[in-house]
């Protein structure tokens, strides 16, 4: 019997993939779970044409976070904290404090897309790396001062 998969599903296949199953495995597990529906030519059709619009949406996607990076190299934030006298910060920089200076200069990056290297504890020169896409991703410079 050939399904095609609605979700991933172990040591059978990914979703949408077109698998060959025996009959009992997909009428009396896959199909009734929603795992997976039969795979007749309408279906088959329609998969087709899913897979197309999906990699036309990424094509977009990814040229989309190509440009933004191109605008983001090289940028340099400056960030102003509280520190002591030996230049330890009150606290820590965060992902989130990067994501607002960004959003201020106006980048509408998300934090979770924001890796800090190391934990920013002192004052001084930083790195941040900010994953665009799943095969894009631009390094920026991060100045701590004091205020």
């Amino acid at each position: 019997m050939k399904i095609i998969l609605k979700e991933d599903v172990k040591k059978l296949g990914f979703k949408d993939d077109l698998v060959e199953v025996k009959n009992g495995f997909g009428r009396n597990y896959l199909i009734p779970r929603g795992k997976a529906i039969l795979a007749t030519t309408s279906a088959v059709k329609m998969l087709e044409e899913d897979i197309r619009q999906a990699k036309f949406k990424q094509d977009r996607v990814k040229q989309g976070a190509i440009e933004m990076a191109e605008k983001l190299n090289g940028l340099t934030l400056t960030i102003g904290t509280k520190a002591g006298s030996n230049g330890k910060i009150f606290g820590s920089v965060t992902s989130l404090q990067v994501a607002q200076l960004l959003k201020e200069q106006g980048y509408d990056i998300d934090r979770r897309k924001i890796v800090l290297d190391n934990d920013i504890k002192f004052l001084g020169e930083h790195k941040a790396t900010i994953n665009l896409h799943r095969e894009t991703s631009v390094e920026i410079n991060l100045n701590v001062v004091q205020e």
